[in-house]
């Protein structure tokens, strides 16, 4: 069973396939955290030990790990919820009233000792996956309206100190960059005040004592918000390490009405002594099997990098039939097909077919698109308007921006403000009349600046995103063979709140081959393969300036979902053999790469090869990259993983075909010496027989 409750105790234990998150109601009435780990079946073994003050200045409020710390009384420790109250009153003073157990579902009841305001503490297993989800619920039972000033969806113990914090840093054109960071004294904040976007960091945490890929604890938790987020890492003055993550308090407040009820994001977490590797099969295939939609994706060929804003219908055309030539299954029409768009500084909020580079409309294009068995899909930035453009002019209000400053513009425009219900409605029907009129099987949904100037309602940071979510999803309900692309200005919107809504990360404008080894290694930790898009586009890249072989830069950007983005027209008769002769082979192997397992793997040469497996039932494939070759030219020998022992597998790569069996591929492992500059091989893998 997976929630067990020990009723004479107040004792909760929730438990999934290997682990168990066990807390109490203690001698305070405080809802603590007992323990997260292994799995203990006997919940009678856990006990509430009475926790004393040390001192006038370490309560027991201090001292206590509360599952959900509130502002208040003699609490001075990090805290995630604050409230203010109509009369003045700016504290909270839980007690427990319940709890209620619906399937997998826990739901812990908390009240306000004086004023009726429902804290609710929501916990759902997911048990195979070893995974919890967690989320809170406030429901304002008064009559006067509550001022949230703070909400986090949660907070973790873990019984440690001296622990690994790793996250991303980075820009754009730069995400995902990993770090590891010791915790100590003192405490790490990770944020986003953007609005629209994480290139800088990413809504969860990896917590480790020391792991390594396959061996060690790790506790990790990831945030299903795309806006803006915030999560604190603290090793106490009491030999424990707590982590929160949420909304971010920075410039945000809630107003509460009376009978309203309002739910914080959800986080996804878990445990493992498995090491990095359990923690992102987990993870990944919740994401996969839980969270998006069955089915391979597509081969995608995009038109921005050929044409840029120079869009016409005859070499739309002419790009989509060579891409039909090369293997491509999904013709996607970048920016620049609509209004008086020829740069940036114009168009957007004015969804309107251009005619004069459509001048027998966009059906002329799709119908040739569709003629050739591909699929069509198109670029979209909704949520933005240029000063320019007709829409703006009609509806200058509809813009964030005070009344006494100038508006600010980013990249030539304005971000629209979607927490207003007209424009909501506006931009729903914008899609959906498009939708309804082209058959369009794929939506580029951008988003290229961050938000500024916010309104007066301090709100509007979550509720911009949360009426995205319901703009997508609403339009995905009615046409139900539309995919979306989530995309802000490259990876600006990884995370699980995207995923749970949208099909498709863009995972960065940089399509560096070399730089996206990296950028999507760290991806790897937290998100599904099957989510990353990956195109192999120009050399020189636009910003590396780097010139990479074109094997190479397809072997990158087969790594996830495979598109390509170059200008097609200007192949020459060998990059084109190339191009179909790859292009056919992702296909014969994508169902491996997009439904597999994912296995970071070691490397053991001096040389900097990147080395990546995906595993699927008797099928592998092994991904080989060598950017450059040092003194003495040495190869690496890789171990396999995941392999059946006792059977056989026959191994193709660098024109040779060899047949072992797993436990030598494992153990021993393969040979492999690439030579030169960005060199890079792909290793199959199929069983046989029996050993």
């Amino acid at each position: 069973m997976g929630i067990i409750i020990n009723k004479e105790e107040n004792i909760f234990s929730l438990n999934t396939t290997n682990t168990s998150y066990v807390f109490a109601v203690d001698n305070e009435g405080l809802i603590r955290s007992l323990y997260w780990g292994n799995k203990i079946k006997n919940i009678e073994d856990f006990y509430i030990t009475k926790l004393e003050e040390v001192s006038t200045n370490d309560p027991v409020y201090e001292i206590t790990p509360e599952e959900f710390p509130v502002c208040g009384g003699l609490r001075y420790k990090e805290h995630c919820l604050k409230v203010n109250f109509n009369d003045g009153t700016r504290e909270l003073k839980y007690k427990y009233i319940g709890y209620s157990v619906v399937n997998n579902s826990l739901l812990i009841k908390l009240r306000d000792e004086h004023y009726d305001l429902e804290i609710n503490l929501h916990y759902i297993i997911h048990e195979k996956y070893d995974l919890i989800e967690r989320y809170v619920t406030l429901r304002n039972n008064t009559d006067t309206s509550i001022e949230v000033e703070k909400i986090y969806s949660g907070q973790f113990h873990i019984p440690y100190e001296n622990l690994n914090f790793r996250n991303v840093h980075g820009h754009w054109g730069a995400e995902q960059q990993m770090f590891t960071q010791k915790v100590g004294y003192g405490k790490i904040y990770i944020e986003n005040r953007r609005g629209i976007s994480t290139h800088n960091h990413n809504p969860y945490f990896i917590l480790d004592k020391d792991a390594k890929e396959t061996s060690g604890e790790v506790f990790f938790g990831a945030l299903k918000l795309s806006g803006n987020f915030s999560g604190i890492v603290e090793q106490t003055p009491y030999g424990e390490t707590l982590v929160q993550l949420g909304i971010n308090p920075h410039d945000f407040a809630l107003e509460l009405k009376a009978g309203e009820e309002f739910k914080t994001p959800a986080i996804i977490a878990g445990y493992t002594n498995e090491g990095f590797e359990k923690m992102s099969h987990n993870l990944h295939n919740y994401g996969k099997n839980e969270l998006m939609r069955d089915g391979l994706r597509d081969v995608l060929y995009n038109s921005w990098e050929a044409t840029e804003f120079k869009v016409s219908c005859e070499e739309q055309i002419k790009l989509a039939r060579k891409a039909k030539e090369l293997g491509a299954e999904l013709f996607v029409v970048d920016d620049g097909w609509f209004g008086e768009r020829d740069g940036i500084d114009n168009g957007l909020g004015d969804w309107y077919v251009n005619e004069r580079k459509f001048p027998k409309g966009l059906n002329q294009l799709i119908d040739e698109v569709k003629s050739m068995s591909m699929k069509f899909g198109i670029w979209f930035e909704p949520e933005m308007v240029n000063p320019k453009s007709k829409l703006y002019k009609d509806h200058p209000d509809w813009i964030y921006n005070f009344k006494t400053r100038e508006a600010d513009t980013s990249r030539g425009q304005y971000v629209l403000n979607l927490s207003k219900d007209e424009v909501k409605e506006f931009v729903y029907n914008t899609l959906d009349n498009m939708l309804s009129t082209y058959d369009i099987d794929y939506i580029k949904w951008d988003a290229n600046r961050p938000i500024s100037q916010s309104d007066v309602r301090r709100d509007i940071w979550y509720k911009h995103i949360q009426n995205l979510y319901d703009i997508v999803r609403k339009l995905k309900e009615k046409h139900k063979n539309v995919y979306f692309e989530a995309c802000a200005s490259g990876g600006g919107r990884i995370d699980y709140g995207s995923l749970e809504v949208f099909d498709d990360f863009w995972t960065s404008d940089n399509t560096d081959a070399y730089d996206r080894l990296k950028i999507q290694d760290s991806y790897s930790y937290i998100y599904p393969i099957k989510a990353m898009r990956a195109w192999v586009t120009d050399c020189p890249n636009f910003l590396s300036k780097r010139n990479i072989p074109l094997r190479f830069r397809f072997h990158s950007a087969m790594m996830g979902t495979l598109g390509i983005g170059c200008n097609i027209l200007k192949y020459t008769k060998e990059e084109e053999e190339i191009a179909k002769e790859l292009i056919d082979e992702y296909k014969s192997i994508r169902h491996i790469i997009q439904e597999g397992d994912f296995y970071r793997l070691e490397n053991t040469s001096s040389n900097d090869y990147y080395l990546y497996q995906y595993l699927k039932e008797d099928e592998a494939v092994v991904f080989a990259f060598l950017p450059q070759s040092k003194i003495g030219h040495r190869g690496t020998r890789v171990k396999l993983r995941g392999l059946e022992e006792n059977k056989k597998y026959k191994v193709e790569y660098l024109n040779q075909v060899i047949e072992k069996t797993g436990e030598y591929l494992m153990n021993y492992g393969l040979d492999i010496k690439l030579s030169g500059d960005y060199s890079s091989c792909i290793v199959r893998l199929s069983r046989t027989l029996n050993y």
